[in-house]
């Protein structure tokens, strides 16, 4: 018997390379006898990033987006269509709370009709401690992320091990014994409380950028974070217990992103922290910067010598410049800043740094001198009024927003016309403005909240009418003045256009007088005036001359110069 060997070709195909810009592709065999020898291709879910309350917490998302896109993953367009969706809250505010609260039946439903929908929560609502209680307030939720513990969601999801690199969802997080990733999240103690510690982020960040796991919202305009954590004592505010103290990322990482945001052609970067101008404050003397020697003046004392600050890093970022010597990076914003930390140094950087944009966030909270003690501020109104005389005179036409409160603990009638006089004073360009709500584990919870909801609302809405009003004066300054607006966005059609402003700052299309071929753009001033103008989408991203001739209390209209 003669024996016949059968031997099938060979197929030899090289691995592909971890995916980061998508889902990962079938391996196609040129020879079709050997397609059902295939290996499947692994299902990865489609996420959907849910994001809440402030840029910090954008800058959050676009990590989180990008370590899922790196592990294979593709993004989908609606939390309906998600196999993932995650929830980035805030807990600043109890209308965000509310709004994830009241998508809790919603999700449930989306769960109950796909099997394999997860769902996690990270953000400032989820504390180190009372998991439990998190579980009864938010049952369609599966995973609960503390904001020190999100560099990790890939790997908590078992995503990483298969689709990417190993040790890329935990971007440069290491790996502990037997090969498992080790945990970025860690605790410290504020107080007698256990509280998040963003201790790893700096080194967690670095490494996503680095990879190229950061899933940027824009290619005009970028955030770039510098300091995780709060130090303050604000008695009303949650971030302290849900973000831990102050951490600064080093210097040189801090640069090295603006580098490659400059390299990369945005047009536009904000540095961002809770406290952004607290910067440097807990990093290690060095003899380069010998000469940053300042010091507080509000608040507790810190030993501020040889430590590199706010003001040292935005004049070495003002300092990347082209081959033509101008800013590498033409648009340079920072939020949010405190009373506390706004030096001499920072506002002569912010003179003298052509690219730093003549825009101020400077939260005051309330314009009364006791509410202001009572809420932890540790600064009077006297205090914060030379402040603002100091940036008013070296940084001419700079533009003054601000966040309030009303309504908290104890005020006053007579409390409540102090703010209002105080806006009567400033004369803000923009004021962000709540009534006050009580947060759990605050220092506030020991207070009486004995203003009425009722009067809270009045004294809010009283004190927007005011601030609408001021607003549009500020905005008819700028009548018939040339302006610099970066263009970031093509203004979809509306279904009904009328020549009067929005509520949003968006003006009918009619009164743009759009020619062929251009389209509603809108974009900003440097002063972070909101602009709309009619143009060509290849403006998007540009620079453009434009001349006011409309306003309204939330928007200029202007036309090509």
């Amino acid at each position: 018997m003669r024996l016949v060997a059968r031997q099938l070709a060979v197929l030899d195909v090289p691995l592909p390379a971890p995916n980061v810009g998508g889902p990962r592709d079938a391996v196609v065999p040129s020879d079709a006898r050997l397609a059902e020898y295939r290996p499947d291709v692994p299902t990865l879910p489609r996420f959907h990033v849910w994001t809440l309350g402030c840029q910090m917490n954008r800058s959050d998302s676009e990590e989180m987006a990008g370590r899922l896109l790196a592990a294979g993953c593709a993004e989908a367009p609606t939390l309906e269509s998600a196999d993932l969706i995650v929830i980035n809250t805030c807990a600043i505010r109890e209308a965000a709370e509310a709004k994830v609260i009241g998508r809790q039946g919603a999700l449930a439903r989306l769960k109950a009709a796909n099997a394999g929908l997860r769902v996690v929560m990270s953000g400032c609502s989820v504390p180190v401690a009372n998991c439990e209680t998190l579980a009864r307030r938010y049952p369609a939720v599966d995973l609960f992320l503390r904001p020190d513990e999100e560099p990790e969601l890939v790997d908590r999801l078992g995503l990483a091990s298969a689709q990417g690199a190993v040790g890329l969802a935990v971007a440069g997080g290491g790996r502990g014994a037997a090969g498992a990733p080790a945990p970025v999240g860690a605790t410290t103690f504020v107080g007698r409380a256990e509280v998040s510690d963003a201790v790893g982020l700096g080194r967690t960040r670095r490494a996503a950028v680095e990879s190229g796991a950061v899933a940027r919202g824009s290619a005009i305009s970028a955030w770039l974070p510098i300091v995780y954590g709060c130090d303050k004592t604000c008695t009303y505010c949650i971030v302290p217990f849900s973000r831990g103290p102050e951490r600064s990322r080093p210097f040189d990482d801090v640069l090295d992103e603006a580098r490659s945001l400059a390299a990369a052609g945005y047009r536009e970067v904000t540095l961002l922290g809770q406290n952004v101008n607290s910067y440097g404050h807990d990093l290690a003397p060095e003899a380069r910067f010998g000469h940053v020697d300042s010091e507080r003046w509000a608040g507790r004392r810190l030993d501020l010598h040889g430590r590199p600050d706010l003001a040292e890093l935005i004049r070495a970022i003002d300092g990347l410049r082209t081959a033509d010597g101008a800013p590498a990076i033409p648009r340079l914003r920072f939020v949010t800043s405190h009373p506390w930390d706004l030096s001499d140094r920072l506002v002569a950087a912010m003179a003298d740094c052509p690219s730093v944009c003549e825009a101020l966030h400077l939260p005051v909270q309330s314009g009364d001198d006791a509410m202001l003690r009572r809420m932890g501020r540790q600064y009077t109104i006297d205090h914060y009024l030379e402040r603002l005389a100091a940036i008013g005179a070296a940084v001419p036409d700079v533009a003054i927003s601000t966040d309030v409160i009303v309504g908290f603990c104890g005020e006053t009638e007579a409390q409540f016309e102090s703010t209002l006089e105080l806006l009567r004073t400033v004369r803000y360009d923009q004021v962000f403005a709540a009534a006050y709500s009580e947060r759990p584990g605050t220092p506030a919870t020991r207070l009486a909240d004995d203003v009425p909801a009722v009067e809270k609302r009045r004294r809010l809405n009283e004190l927007l009418a005011l601030q609408e009003a001021i607003g549009l004066e500020r905005n008819r300054a700028w009548l018939g003045r040339d302006v610099e607006v970066l263009v970031d966005t093509i203004v979809p059609p509306r279904t009904h256009e009328h020549d009067d402003e929005r509520t949003d700052g968006t003006a009918g299309r009619e009164a743009l007088r759009l020619a062929a071929g251009e389209v509603h753009l809108s974009g900003r001033t440097r002063q972070n005036k909101l602009v709309h103008l009619a143009g060509r989408p290849a403006e998007l991203g540009t620079l453009v001359r434009a001349r006011i001739e409309h306003c309204g209390p939330y928007a200029l209209r202007g036309s090509r110069v």
